[in-house]
Formats: structure tokens, C-alpha cells, sequence
């Protein structure tokens, strides 16, 4: 085993956000071995100073620690469980450290069955989108026992500005980032709405943004996702179809606890509009175009 202040990572999933806390866990003097299917994914990642392995298992098979930031728990499961997964070839006692959008059941379960096979988890979902993940001040919704954060430690400083440690067993990190997927999600919906009012009623909607981030009607996402609205700009930072999958795990978690959740039914037939319409893997700010093609009209606006 290495240094257990610099463990070897096997890092899996360099996307969107993945990328970037690979790079940052070298920064800080780990040994970091990452898996992607993406070629470009993992050329980047070289170019860094890391290296790469065909698959989790070889990856696993030389780290400490495995770091999980796929996309949604049948990828977890497949990069965990699957052909050449990465549990089988794990030593005892080291440390899968779960960072995707997943269902608070899956995150239990799973604690258990690594439990099962001498490993532990961190349940670490994580929030703050690519740019965070790049300066490496992402925030963690974390649960697990003590021996899963004595060795995430490491990895936790070397991409984190904050971390809340929220339970001693997974399942419960997962269910806060379940809350806080519903907020975000409603909120993008919601701003996409108010711009879309603005817009089609004849104001100047550069001047209702202005308006808006100085009065109480703000929120962190109207703030970051409008301007990507007002510039007629959907490079994807976070695809519409992040939160078709988000809204409906959030609708699923509602419908096993018998919770009527409206607001956050509404948001997710807004996303599944636009995934529709073929705009699933634009930036999530998209979904003002579901308003735009409705009404026939542009949030958009010229810079003054």
C-alpha cells in the first residue's frame, strides 16, 4: 500500500467532471490510473501526467482507493460488478468512493455488498459542475463509516471546498443529493420560465437578469444558467438529460416514501420536452427553447 496520505487511485469516469478531479487528485501528489471509453477522455488525462487502464479491474487491481463518477447507478454497476469490474480485483480493505447521482436504496445496498467482500464505501455524491470540479472545490454529500473516510481523506482535500458528512452509513449522501436535485432542477425550470415571460411580454430580458440578481426572486442556478439563455449559448456543461435521469430518481424516491412531489413533476416533463425535441444533450439551460418553440420567440439577446 502506498502512503496513506497520497493512496494510488484507479479513477473511473474522466467526463465532465471527472476529468477534472483526476487532475487535481495529481496536483496533490497522487498516483491516479484512470478508465474511460473515451479515447479523447483518456489522451487528456495523459497529458496531464496520469495514466490509464482498459478497464476498472486492471485499474483496481494496482490502486488503493477507486473512485466512481459515472453517470447513473447501471453505470456504477457495471464499472463496479461487471466484465472486468473493479471490486473483483480491489484489495481488502481498500475504499470505493461512489460520486454519481444514484438512489438511496442502490447506495445502501451497495455498502453492504462491498461490506460483504472487505471493502468500504463512501457514499459522495458530489455538486459544483465542471468548473469546481477543474478548481477543485467541489461539494461533497457524504455518508459512510470511519474507516471509508479515514481513507478518502486524501482525496476528499484535493477536490473539495466543502464536505458534509452526513450519516455513518451510505445511503444518506445520496439522499441529500436527491434533495438537492430536485432544487436545482425546479430552479432551472423556474428561471426558464420567468425569462421566457419577459421575453415574450416585450421586456429587455439582459435588464430583468440584472433585476432579478439583485432582488429576491434569485438563486444560484437563475444566476449561472441564465446567461447561457441570454447568450443563445448551450455548449453542454450539464445535458438536459442529466436531469430527466435526476427529476425522475427524484419522483421515484418521492413515490417509495408516498410523497406527492408537483413542483418537481412539472420541472421533469419540462426536461423530458426538451430531450424530445432533440435538445437532450444541450446544456440543461435549454429548456427555455421548450418556451421559445411554443411561443415562437428568443430569450436571447444581443450583449449592449
Amino acid at each position: 500500500m502506498t502512503d496513506k496520505n497520497t493512496p494510488t487511485v484507479a479513477f473511473i469516469g474522466l467526463g465532465s467532471m471527472g476529468l477534472g478531479m483526476a487532475k487535481n487528485l495529481l496536483k496533490h501528489g497522487h498516483k491516479v490510473i484512470g478508465v474511460d471509453p473515451s479515447a479523447a477522455a483518456r489522451e487528456a488525462f495523459t497529458k496531464a501526467g496520469g495514466t490509464t487502464a482498459a478497464s476498472p479491474g486492471e485499474a483496481a487491481g494496482k490502486a488503493d482507493a477507486v473512485v466512481v463518477a459515472v453517470v447513473n447507478a447501471t453505470q456504477v454497476e457495471t464499472v463496479l460488478y461487471g466484465e472486468g469490474g473493479a471490486v473483483a480485483s480491489l484489495r481488502k480493505g481498500g475504499l470505493v468512493m461512489q460520486c454519481a447521482t444514484v438512489p438511496p436504496a442502490f447506495s445502501k445496498s451497495l455498502g453492504e455488498r462491498l461490506g460483504k467482500t472487505g471493502h468500504v464505501l463512501l457514499d459522495a455524491p458530489m455538486s459544483g459542475g465542471r468548473v469546481r470540479a477543474e478548481s477543485g472545490e467541489l461539494t461533497f454529500m457524504t455518508s459512510g463509516g470511519a474507516p471509508a473516510y479515514a481513507a478518502a481523506e486524501s482525496i476528499l482535500a484535493a477536490t473539495s471546498a466543502k464536505v458534509f458528512r452526513l450519516g455513518d452509513a451510505p445511503g444518506v449522501g445520496s439522499l441529500v443529493k436527491t434533495v438537492n436535485q430536485l432544487l436545482a432542477g425546479v430552479h432551472i425550470a423556474a428561471a426558464a420560465e420567468a425569462m421566457a415571460l419577459a421575453a415574450k411580454a416585450g421586456a429587455d430580458t439582459r435588464a430583468v437578469y440584472d433585476v432579478i440578481s439583485a432582488s429576491a426572486g434569485n438563486s444560484w442556478m437563475f444566476g449561472n444558467r441564465v446567461p447561457h439563455m441570454l447568450d443563445d449559448d448551450f455548449s453542454p456543461l450539464s445535458a438536459v438529460e442529466i436531469f430527466v435521469k435526476d427529476l425522475g430518481l427524484v419522483l421515484n424516491t418521492g413515490h417509495e416514501n408516498r410523497l406527492p412531489l408537483p413542483l418537481a413533476a412539472a420541472a421533469h416533463q419540462l426536461f423530458i420536452a426538451a430531450a424530445g425535441a432533440g435538445w437532450g444533450k444541450l446544456d440543461d439551460a435549454a429548456v427555455v427553447k421548450v418556451y421559445e418553440q411554443a411561443g415562437d420567440f428568443k430569450v436571447s439577446s444581443p450583449k449592449g
